[in-house]
């Protein structure tokens, strides 16, 4: 049996959706991990803090088609603290044997993959506030309820604060190496960190991507815990992505038929996570993702991103091209969003295409409930109910994440909530 220490266990929470979410406060996540060793006894703890690897991990050889053990691979890589980028700044023509997928999971070009009559729905929020807001509602509705995510125009975040935010991540992961390596970190109680795609305690193929993370623990967060390369830009463009958080919990509430405050009354949305990823230019991009197909475990993500494109999503079974739109931003359901509104709005399966040109730039802000609701049960909103029978039990979030994590981002979390038959369930109450 393998095992591994408390702050491996919180990474590997990041790591398996990729981005590094630190969402619970240092109390909170030690009750998560005694719960998660109740209810998932395969895993143990370990005393040692150094990384430790999986003796099962392999990956995929292209050139012979075995299988080989990638695990002192991965931890030699990891080690050097380079990240991706250092990598792909090393001159290497060949990428090295971990980041390799399977060919079950072919990668296409977007041009070939997606199906060029099926487009995101993009949203005009101007006037949302007064004489479209009905308009407006109807549309997330319809986007929600069909797609699962949609872009946003005319929002009101100036492009001069996207475009310095996406510059500043940009910043940031192109310092001299010694520079960055002051954040490498796994340790959990980190709240600014920077990481690297390689999931060194999964079984999975690493992905060609570095991130840097903030965890604004119900929306705070010291300053002076950022980067001094970008410290002004996260600050600002957390105040305004702050603020369409809140407008959109407004509308999605009313797009279900809710009083305007009623997402903002069960505190589902009061934690946020920003990172910024990184995905330098890939010499073999078909070999590898940039992020591998998962749906978010959130209540609702907004992403913000660069002309680079990569994004897809998968829509009626077929992988559509999210096709970057200057000034826009990218909203998409999360599972949590799912649960709560009884399929009604439906959560989405993304993935990124690695590239031969890069770098592409992204950010991505993740809601989640406030710290103090970390076993609050959040279950089918009552009001949703009428005459229609629970899909799914209520969960609180460390159940949910424990889950998550047990399963991994490729095995729908979803299916393990589900009511079975004469089960019993409860409900998210309207406290308003």
């Amino acid at each position: 049996m393998n095992s591994f220490s408390f702050n491996h266990l919180s990474y590997i929470f990041a790591c398996h959706f990729g981005y590094g979410l630190l969402i619970l406060s240092s109390l909170s996540f030690i009750i998560v991990f005694l719960f998660i060793l109740i209810r998932f006894p395969m895993i143990s703890t370990g005393a040692s803090m150094e990384v430790m690897v999986s003796n099962a991990s392999s990956s995929f050889d292209p050139e012979d088609g075995s299988i080989y053990d990638s695990a002192n691979d991965m931890k030699a890589f990891d080690e050097t603290k380079g990240g991706v980028k250092g990598l792909a700044d090393s001159g290497l023509i060949k990428i090295p044997r971990f980041f390799v997928h399977p060919p079950e999971k072919p990668q296409q070009p977007p041009s070939k993959s997606s199906n060029i009559n099926l487009q995101v729905p993009i949203i005009n929020f101007e006037g949302f506030e007064s004489s479209r807001r009905k308009d407006v509602v109807n549309e997330i509705r319809r986007a929600s309820e069909n797609w699962g995510l949609f872009q946003v125009v005319n929002h009101g975040i100036p492009e001069n604060v996207m475009d310095d935010m996406l510059e500043g991540v940009k910043r940031f992961h192109e310092q001299p190496q010694e520079v960055k390596t002051e954040f490498y970190t796994r340790d959990a109680d980190q709240r600014v960190k920077f990481f690297t795609g390689v999931l060194l305690l999964t079984k999975k193929p690493a992905i060609w991507r570095d991130t840097v993370a903030f965890d604004f623990k119900d929306g705070k967060l010291d300053p002076q815990l950022f980067p001094a390369i970008m410290r002004e830009e996260v600050g600002e463009y957390f105040r305004h992505v702050t603020k369409i958080g809140k407008a959109l919990s407004e509308l999605l509430s009313e797009a279900l038929g809710l009083r305007r405050n009623y997402l903002s009354s069960i505190e589902c949305m009061e934690t946020e996570s920003l990172v910024g990823h990184y995905y330098p230019a890939c010499p073999q991009p078909e070999l590898t993702f940039g992020t591998t197909t998962h749906s978010d475990p959130s209540f609702l993500t907004i992403l913000l991103q660069d002309n680079k494109g990569g994004l897809q999503v998968l829509h009626q079974n077929q992988w559509v091209d999210v096709p970057p739109l200057q000034g826009a931003l990218l909203v998409n359901i999360g599972d949590l969003m799912q649960l709560i509104t009884n399929d009604r709005f439906r959560s989405v399966e993304h993935r990124v295409l690695a590239g031969e040109v890069g770098p592409r730039i992204s950010l991505a802000s993740f809601f989640f409930p406030s710290t103090a609701n970390t076993f609050k049960p959040y279950g089918v909103i009552k009001e949703l109910l009428s005459d229609e029978t629970p899909i799914y039990r209520a969960t609180h979030l460390a159940e949910f994440m424990g889950q998550y994590m047990s399963t991994g981002s490729y095995i729908s979390t979803l299916s393990h909530f589900k009511v079975s038959s004469g089960q019993a369930f409860s409900s998210t109450e309207d406290t308003g």
